[in-house]
């Protein structure tokens, strides 16, 4: 691989980390990060999310040492869950703001000029910082929970670049973005200084890298290159280690027949020998001095013939190291038994509708802050009893049956997969999660049916709240499609955020083949691009809709 030549800003020694309940996240991880744009990616549950916190001092290693060559900032990824936090907040400028604000209003304490320093522009820099991200200046005054999840995550990574910090952390940051904001959040990228290390699933982001990190099987390998430049030498890689384990196979097999053809023609020779000194064909002395020539001459072929199979698996074992045989998830939905042009929900904005039948596929784009998880929800909330495992999403929905636009199901067997996870009970166990879906399954089909989700083992007892966002994608999508009965209508809101680029294609393969109706908010346009949609409908911000 490629060498990284660029000065190293993070450096990781031999790092592991347990979480509490003794389940390992990371092993003896060594590897450095240089000043540049660098993209980190692997598989879900990897252990990405927990270096980047480690990095950040979040969290503390077990064992090894994280060292930094500067201060860092960091974007988590499940930044908009704290709604109750103030914008100014995630701009990094509570503080000084707070201080200037006071001043301003006639209160002269001294610690509020302490609290300014020398940021007396502080507010204009914040909206400046704002306007880059594309974002109102009155945002400066609003929480979290009154900006949708992509606002939040531009004005904190807006006030990341405002904080200038010299090594900064995203994880998953286009999550939750629209078209509009992914644009904007490139050109921030593009533009960056010092050294900014990004996980990320979305290859456009990737693109823009300096230099692409993996982290696979607890070993950090660092290339010099965007992902598709990654991609290609690992695809190249990989077919030459499967060559190289067919040829090492091939030899393995013919030198286990090289030696038992030797072993055949040993025996045949000491048979000869044997019948030669019965008939008394050669004196004692010469068949005694033939015998022991023989015996050195089998014992010196047997070593070499044994050698030459043990270098031959040796190579085969090494060839076998550099294949990677990579589980995947296996998504197999259930026949729902919707039949063709059954009527499943109505979508509407007051003025036109649009009846969703089985087994359409309906995307629903917008910008961000337009109200498509508001619709989705509302949609969910009509179910009636399929609203029971999301409290929260019936409660918000009810608060204003007033809202434009509209949306009414016309079967009580909608699964729901939100955008931020916020219906999983954080304090139960996986398993404990998803039998709440399908009570009347046995805990032991439960398992086995979870494994095809890669949850396996004690991993099934592990608390929610202690996973990453891939995993947390992977229990809630489990506990959609193992529920009992089967949803005729699947709602997806950015089913990809979180996801890795594998289980991604293994989801637009299970969609491929459902029988009941899809409706999915999505940004990916590369992944609505495959799902083979049917009707595509924009919802804007004054509540109406329109046909793509």
């Amino acid at each position: 691989m490629p060498a990284h030549t660029l000065l190293p800003s993070v450096l990781l020694d031999r790092v592991s980390f347990a979480w509490d309940d003794g389940t390992p996240a990371l092993n003896d991880v060594s590897g450095a990060f240089g000043t540049g744009r660098t993209g980190l990616v692997g598989r879900n549950g990897t252990g990405k999310s927990t270096l980047l916190r480690l990095i950040a001092g979040e969290l503390t290693p077990a064992a090894g040492h994280v060292t930094t060559s500067s201060d860092v900032a960091y974007l988590p990824q499940r930044l908009t869950l704290d709604v109750d936090r103030p914008v100014a907040e995630l701009l990094g400028v509570f503080a000084p703001l707070t201080a200037l604000r006071a001043i301003e209003s006639g209160d002269d304490d001294p610690r509020h000029f302490d609290a300014i320093g020398s940021d007396w522009d502080i507010e204009a820099r914040a909206h400046g910082a704002l306007a880059e991200a594309g974002l109102a200046p009155d945002m400066l005054d609003r929480s979290v929970g009154e900006l949708s999840g992509g606002e939040s995550v531009l004005a904190a990574i807006a006030g990341i670049r405002l904080r200038g910090a010299p090594i900064a952390l995203l994880d998953e940051p286009t999550n939750n973005l629209d078209r509009d904001a992914r644009a904007r959040l490139g050109d921030m990228v593009r533009d960056w200084r010092g050294t900014l290390i990004v996980v990320s699933h979305d290859v456009s982001l990737l693109e823009l890298m300096d230099s692409t990190a993996e982290l696979y099987g607890s070993e950090l390998s660092v290339f010099g290159g965007p992902y598709s430049q990654w991609k290609a030498w690992l695809d190249a890689e990989q077919d030459a280690a499967r060559r190289a384990e067919k040829t090492a196979a091939q030899a393995v097999r013919r030198e286990k027949r090289q030696r038992i053809e030797a072993e055949t023609t040993i025996a045949h020779r000491q048979s000869m020998g044997r019948k030669a000194q019965v008939q008394k064909r050669v004196p004692p002395i010469v068949a005694g001095n033939l015998q022991r020539a023989a015996q050195v001459s089998a014992g010196k072929l047997r070593g070499e013939k044994a050698e030459r199979e043990a270098a031959a698996r040796a190579t085969l074992d090494a060839a076998e190291r550099r294949v990677r045989e990579d589980d995947s998830v296996r998504i197999d939905l259930p026949d729902p038994g919707v039949p063709a042009g059954r009527r499943i929900a109505t979508l509407g904005d007051g003025e036109h509708s649009w009846i969703v039948q089985g087994p359409e596929r309906v995307a629903l784009v917008g910008a961000n802050g337009a109200g498509k998880t508001t619709l989705l929800e509302a949609l969910v909330a009509s179910a009636g009893g399929a609203g029971a495992p999301w409290p929260a999403v019936v409660e918000r929905a009810q608060r204003d049956e007033t809202l434009r636009p509209v949306a009414t199901a016309q079967t009580d067997r909608v699964g729901y997969l939100p955008q931020r996870m916020d219906g999983l009970d954080e304090g139960a166990s996986v398993l404990e999660n998803v039998a709440a879906a399908a009570p009347q399954v046995p805990i032991p089909e439960l398992r086995n049916r979870l494994a095809r989700f890669l949850i396996r083992g004690d991993a099934v007892s592990r608390p929610v709240s202690t996973l990453s966002g891939g995993e947390r994608f992977r229990v809630a999508l489990a506990r959609l499609l193992l529920a009992d009965p089967a949803p005729q209508l699947i709602v997806l809101d950015e089913p990809t955020n979180n996801l890795d680029l594998d289980t991604v294609d293994q989801l637009v393969d299970a969609l491929a083949a459902y029988r009941g109706a899809v409706l999915v908010v999505s940004h990916d346009d590369a992944f609505l691009s495959r799902l083979g949609i049917d009707l595509t409908l924009e919802l804007h911000r004054d509540g109406g809709l329109t046909e793509q």
